[in-house]
């Protein structure tokens, strides 16, 4: 069963932690990709999720695949959301990390939140996915050093940064998402593993509580101490054992 992997809002293939793929694919076939005009993906961006999760599922479908079971990470999450929920047949699991419902508290947020961080990561030369990922204490910055070693370890065939049209375009549709009136989480009837650090200030906590109560076949990873919206990377070990756990069971 093909495990595929939507990565977060401005992210490209090498924004995926290589332990977490490597953990997956040991057991599972693990397909990453840039959806439309990400990275090194022709086409032009979708500013909406919907629009993000159509051409999502046309990728799947072009490789032939019946049916899947989905990843999604941050701004993925949203996708994976409106997937299982339009296209119940084609997904058998998910795994919903550093995610929330449409219209969640503080997730039309985000996009502000990012464009400050840059700014100031760019002005204190440190990678703004410390801050936004990590929390402010010895082991979160201990983390999230240890992440950013990993993301350089691929050399080969690295992938393009994301472009500014379409990264504006994703600040746009998780804006809207964050606005949305509230989705019918009932109508996913698939098993759903939901994860998240206990202090993410991207997509504020609560989103993951309220995920995990309003779908119907939820099941929830007690959030990660001392964690944020990179909890599943910072605690890699026992997230990528979780996950098999569910996807095997």
């Amino acid at each position: 069963m093909p495990l595929i992997l939507l990565i977060h809002m401005a992210g490209n293939l090498d924004n995926w932690d290589p332990r977490v793929v490597d953990g997956l694919a040991a057991r599972h076939r693990v397909i990453t990709f840039g959806n439309r005009g990400v990275g090194g993906s022709g086409g032009s961006t979708p500013d909406t999720i919907e629009g993000m999760a159509h051409a999502a599922v046309r990728f799947i479908r072009a490789l032939g695949f019946d049916q899947v079971d989905l990843f999604g990470l941050s701004m993925g999450g949203f996708i994976a959301q409106v997937i299982a929920e339009e296209e119940p047949r084609l997904v058998r699991k998910v795994i919903l990390a550093g995610t929330g419902p449409a219209g969640g508290p503080g997730i039309d947020k985000v996009p502000a939140l990012a464009v400050q961080a840059t700014i100031k990561g760019a002005l204190t030369r440190k990678d703004p996915l410390l801050s936004l990922f990590f929390t402010d204490t010895a082991s979160g910055r201990r983390a999230g050093r240890a992440l950013l070693r990993r993301l350089k370890e691929r050399t080969d065939n690295r992938d393009k940064n994301i472009s500014l049209p379409s990264l504006r375009a994703q600040l746009k549709a998780v804006k809207r998402w964050g606005r949305q009136e509230p989705s019918d989480l009932s109508a996913i009837r698939q098993p759903v593993l939901v994860a998240n650090g206990e202090n993410d200030r991207m997509v504020p906590s609560r989103n993951t509580i309220d995920l995990a109560a309003r779908l119907p076949k939820s099941e929830l990873v007690p959030l990660y101490p001392d964690s944020g919206h990179g909890g599943v990377f910072q605690h890699h070990e026992d997230f990528v054992t979780r996950v098999l756990g569910f996807l095997e069971s």
